[in-house]
């Protein structure tokens, strides 16, 4: 059968099986049947460069030869792969290498729950540990944010297919602006004093008697929102809201599901500003590749009993091999400061890009978690005159991208930004050839 067949075989077939929630696979007409490093091979023997990695997951690309290597090794073991959570040598390196490398006050002390495999999970096990230490229920969670997809997770993010979700607004949630420089809620146009204004808000709705806004019993944000448009909260507010938090007793969350394990140019996104949350929530590249999800956080907050937030599949044994070579080799290979260098690299690029083209309205991010937002330069500003997004021509540049061998993602506002998360093993060569495929697209589509 022509290649070309069985990619066209494939994909209609999907189309007619599986269900119109399909992301990546409505938008990315690609069937993959071979992956290494940051290259995908599809099944008409196309090949692309893979700057979604998972979203975020495969810190060190497609079929790392150490860790298939590992994984082999385990399944000819004979060991158990589903073990509930019970501990096995496998799980006990991996959570001793995880200790290791957590931020702050954190390391070496905090107490680890296992979720089931999934982000979403590890969000509602920090929603729920939050309530059931502190007694109280309200969260206060920022606008922009994705926290995942089940009903509290749900709840605490922004966009309106998640937070609108029938049910979504029966958990208790007060939302407070994200600074957000280039759309700053307060009209600034500066993220440094948008993070100022934001955390005053937050201080003054808790010490407020009248505010109509009781103690919360988390805070839960994204140091950098993913999904939300690549939008960097500054350090001075990070470090504001970890202040405020602290003195009134309120459990700071930080989601690093997407940011965590060198993603932003630090082992975690929380580090740079060097702030230590109550609970680390974890997911994504975290194991290595394969379905993981768990919470770190302070051992005052253990208030648990058995049972009160429990899974099936939370002893994934080839997770947890997978992991620690992660978490590892990250740290052992310095992959966080190489993506602070290859990351300013590319949106060097990106910026000599868009003097050329004003329509890439700003380029953003840390590491290797770049956000390029494209702006309608022709329609009317608002009232601050910034240029609106311009939704039309990032769906056309993501098309042209795939046509050219690039395989990303939109995110923000409407989708009006191109989103680049590549693995933390791109090479430099690959790193160019990101951008002048880019580049590419957007001059076809122009």
């Amino acid at each position: 059968m022509p290649n070309g067949a069985l990619r066209a075989e494939l994909l209609e077939r999907q189309e007619r099986r599986e269900s119109s929630a399909r992301t990546y696979a409505s938008t990315l007409p690609v069937a993959p049947v071979h992956a290494a490093g940051a290259v995908i091979t599809g099944a008409d023997g196309r090949t692309y460069l893979d700057c979604l990695s998972g979203a975020g997951t495969l810190a060190l690309g497609h079929n790392h030869p150490e860790t298939v290597a590992a994984l082999q090794s385990i399944l000819a073991s004979g060991a158990p792969l589903h073990t509930l959570d019970m501990i096995t040598p496998q799980k006990d390196a991996f959570s001793g290498e995880l200790l290791r490398r957590l931020p702050g006050g954190l390391r070496d002390t905090a107490r680890l729950h296992f979720c089931s495999p999934a982000g979403t999970d590890a969000v509602e096990a920090a929603l729920k540990l939050a309530q059931h230490a502190t007694g109280r229920r309200g969260t206060v969670a920022f606008t922009g944010a994705y926290h995942g997809m089940t009903l509290g997770a749900s709840a605490v993010s922004g966009p309106p297919r998640m937070s609108g979700m029938v049910g979504a607004d029966g958990v208790p949630v007060t939302r407070l602006p994200y600074p957000y420089g280039l759309r700053c809620p307060f009209g600034t146009g500066d993220g440094e004093r948008s993070g100022e204004l934001s955390a005053r808000l937050l201080e003054s709705l808790i010490t407020d008697p009248s505010s109509g806004v009781g103690p919360p019993a988390a805070v839960i944000l994204e140091v950098v929102q993913g999904e939300g448009g690549v939008v960097e909260g500054p350090d001075g507010w990070l470090r504001e809201v970890r202040r405020i938090t602290a003195e009134h007793g309120i459990v700071l969350v930080v989601d690093e599901i997407q940011t965590g394990v060198g993603r932003t140019g630090h082992y975690w996104a929380c580090e740079r500003a060097g702030v230590t949350p109550d609970v680390l929530v974890t997911s994504k590249a975290v194991g290595g590749g394969l379905p993981l999800a768990l919470i770190a956080y302070r051992p005052e907050l253990d208030t648990w009993r058995p049972g009160h937030h429990t899974g099936t599949f939370r002893g994934n044994t080839l997770a947890m091999v997978a992991g620690e070579i992660t978490l590892r080799t990250v740290a052992e290979q310095q992959l966080a400061e190489r993506a602070l260098k290859l990351g300013e690299r590319i949106r060097r690029g990106l910026r000599d890009i868009a003097a050329l083209h004003p329509v890439l309205g700003e380029v953003r991010g840390r590491g290797l978690m770049i956000g390029v937002e494209l702006v309608d330069r022709d329609a009317a500003p608002d009232r601050h005159g910034v240029a609106p997004g311009d939704p039309a021509l990032a769906h056309a540049v993501r098309a042209a991208c795939v046509e050219r061998g690039l395989l990303l993602e939109l995110g923000g506002r409407d989708d009006t930004v191109v989103r680049l998360l590549p693995p933390l093993v791109l090479t430099d060569e690959q790193a160019d050839s990101v951008v002048e495929r880019l580049a590419a697209a957007l001059a076809s589509v122009r």
